[in-house]
């Protein structure tokens, strides 16, 4: 399991709570989850970084998170919208003009129909209360559903930062191991074309043995340039993903070992994951969001009821004022909205049918990657043990090959062959720790414990 792959399938996870697109492919890099917004200007010496550093960077830094926060106070700001349409509209007036009539406008004939100039002074304050209003009450409370859903997708978001930071860390700390080794067999090739030349040189070898040992140690020199390579992109992946500033060098400080899994069952991480993944309560959230929009739609051809006051003060000038006011009650009963109705309710439907459907799903997704990531670490964790053996057996085959050709009874083809198996072993045994290791976090992202004990899970402690 690659690293875009693992957090591909978290990001699944997060739809619609963060703008990432639905696909089984690598996210882009676009992505917001591998973005952040830098802090700081970056300094002259390194920048020590432990695996514990790069995820707290990350959950402070990383534009996914930041993005789903702010998408969060908008769920909020659509809520207290939502809210405004029950509780009471209250509002004052002060106001004074001076004006002139005509009374025959109003249908008051008269000698003299001109009244005025004459001065106006109005104080008010009006109040608007809804008093029954269901269309209104559900779609607060749709409203109500989303916002805590989009809070819940901060907890979401948090667990991809996390997913995200350990696999960046874990893809350095692998490239920064292929260096070790490719160091090592550099100096091995550069040993055994030492020993090509002093055979020639006693005449035991013929000289396309030394060509064949020099040209084993440029190939391993070039390894050696490409992992260093593939380390320092790496380093700027996690760098990019967690806001260390640009042009800022790190040191990574953990080593991540190999360390077993222990202490935690299936049944246990299936149990935890129904209760404590964001996500799942996020799409319950949803589901609830859609019931009680559809339940407005309908309520919205449903009389409602509605109070309204004014009480001030009015005459002529503010010491000559008299208080007045008026009170009604009004029934609104709606008979003909040119289909506007139907057709919301017909969408919310639509939408309640979709996001029961999404729920139901959902558990089975949560089942689905909770036995996938337990499989991948049963089958990390034997390949590992496989990959540990074959290394033994590869430097065993290397020291008896050049046993065998400095005895000058075989060529160095033989070492050629045994340096590449030992390539080979040391590559998989690399590649088999990674798996292991990204296996055990996409395990903690799956229960939705990631936050709070994938350290735990990569040390191996409980």
């Amino acid at each position: 399991m690659t690293t875009r792959l693992c957090i591909a399938v978290a990001l699944l996870a997060l739809v619609p709570t963060a703008a990432v697109a639905q696909s089984g492919d690598a996210p882009p890099a676009s992505s917001p989850f591998f973005g952040s917004v830098p802090a700081g200007l970056p300094s002259a010496d390194p920048l020590p970084l432990t695996l514990k550093d790069a995820v707290s960077r990350g959950l402070e830094h990383n534009l996914g998170l930041l993005a789903q926060e702010a998408s969060a106070d908008a769920s909020r700001g659509a809520r207290w919208r939502a809210l405004s349409e029950l509780l009471p509209d209250v509002s004052g007036s002060v106001g004074e003009r001076r004006q002139v009539i005509n009374l025959e406008a109003f249908g008051f004939p008269a000698p003299d129909p001109i009244v005025g100039p004459f001065n106006v002074f109005d104080a008010r304050v009006s109040l608007s209360q809804s008093i029954v209003d269901l269309a209104a009450f559900n779609s607060h409370r749709a409203a109500a559903f989303n916002a805590r859903a989009e809070s819940l997708g901060i907890r979401t978001a948090r667990e991809l930062v996390v997913l995200v930071a350990v696999n960046l860390y874990l893809e350095a700390v692998t490239a920064s191991s292929r260096i070790e080794v490719a160091r090592a067999q550099l100096d091995t090739a550069e040993a055994l074309l030492t020993q090509a030349r002093n055979l020639k040189a006693s005449g035991l070898v013929a000289g396309i043995d030394v060509v064949r040992a020099s040209v084993q140690v440029q190939s391993q020199r070039q390894r050696r340039i490409v992992a260093g390579n593939e380390f320092e992109k790496a380093k700027l992946r996690l760098a990019r993903a967690i806001g260390v500033p640009p042009g800022q060098s790190l040191t990574l400080v953990d080593a991540v070992p190999y360390a077993p899994l222990e202490a935690v069952t299936l049944e246990q991480a299936l149990a935890d994951a129904y209760a404590k993944r964001a996500d799942y309560l996020a799409a319950r959230d949803r589901l609830s969001a859609a019931a009680a929009a559809a339940r407005a739609a309908s309520a919205e051809q449903l009389p409602t009821l509605t109070l309204d006051a004014d009480y001030g003060t009015i005459g002529q000038k503010v010491s000559a004022a008299h208080p007045t006011y008026a009170i009604a009650a009004t029934v609104r009963v709606p008979i003909f909205e040119g289909g506007r109705a139907q057709g919301r309710r017909i969408e919310a439907n639509a939408q309640l049918r979709q996001r029961r459907a999404e729920f139901d799903d959902f558990r089975g997704r949560i089942d689905l990657e909770v036995r996938s990531a337990f499989l991948d670490v049963q089958a990390a964790a034997q390949q590992i043990e496989a990959a540990r053996t074959a290394v033994v057996l590869a430097d065993q085959e290397l020291t008896q090959a050049r046993d065998r050709f400095a005895a000058g009874v075989a060529s160095n083809i033989e070492v050629t062959s045994a340096q590449q198996s030992v390539a080979a072993a040391s590559e998989s045994y690399i590649v088999a720790l990674y798996s292991h290791n990204v296996a055990k976090a996409s395990l903690a992202r799956a229960v939705g414990v990631a936050e709070e004990t994938v350290a735990a899970f990569l040390t191996g402690a409980q």
